[in-house]
């Protein structure tokens, strides 16, 4: 499903990866751990074509996506389900608006209000729909975040510190839908730097230290 080729990326004269390479089967969830200024978040952005590498290969189901054009890019992205810390969500949309507004890029007709009504039961918040953002706790904001992420039943979900402004309950819950969506055939990457929450779910540990992989274990420990 991913794979990255001796990736490298720098900004200026800053390595931010350097030879990364690691391939991520289809519905598999893989945390990617690692201090700030690791290259999470680069990695991250390479997968959303938000960036290049200098070097190297990423191949999403066999296609190496430095190759898209410009044109190309918007379609690539109705694949991928993004969920970050700081939620994104439009204030003057509804629960329901936020969510929709994914349907309304991807182009569906009559599918769409179903979907969204689904998206929207499957995070807890079909009785939720009508409010707007500031109305709802952080944790129901994040969800909202990934019932939009889940709406296009997208093929990769890319989260980067899903869980970063939760309390620890809110935060398990959070992880515990995103898992859901990878048993239920998405793969997913996310990025985090939460111990608990890695150690707890016992999935696929990618680490990284100044840019490169220095770990990589089915079932990995991670210490802060």
């Amino acid at each position: 499903m991913v794979k990255f080729e001796q990736v490298t990326k720098k900004f200026g004269q800053i390595t931010a990866l350097e030879n990364v390479s690691s391939e991520i089967k289809k519905g598999e969830f893989v945390f990617i751990t690692g201090p700030s200024g690791s290259g999470k978040t680069t990695l991250l952005r390479l997968l959303l074509r938000e960036i290049s590498p200098n070097k190297g290969k990423i191949l999403i189901e066999g296609k190496d996506i430095s190759t898209l054009r410009s044109s190309e890019i918007p379609f690539y992205r109705r694949k991928i389900g993004v969920v970050f810390q700081d939620f994104k969500l439009l204030a003057d949309r509804t629960v329901y608006e936020n969510v929709e507004l994914v349907m309304e890029v991807s182009g569906e007709g009559q599918s769409a209000k179903r979907k969204i009504n689904d998206a929207l039961k499957q995070v807890g918040l079909a009785e939720r729909a009508n409010l707007f953002p500031r109305q709802l706790a952080g944790g129901e904001q994040q969800r909202t975040v990934l019932a939009r992420a889940l709406v296009a039943q997208p093929k990769l979900i890319l989260a980067d510190e899903p869980t970063g402004n939760l309390d620890p309950a809110t935060a398990r819950q959070i992880v515990s839908l995103i898992d859901q969506a990878a048993k239920n055939g998405t793969t997913v990457l996310m990025a985090t730097h939460n111990a608990d929450i890695v150690n707890s779910l016992k999935r696929r540990v990618i680490q990284l230290k100044q840019g490169k992989v220095v770990s990589d274990k089915a079932s990995g420990k991670y210490q802060e």
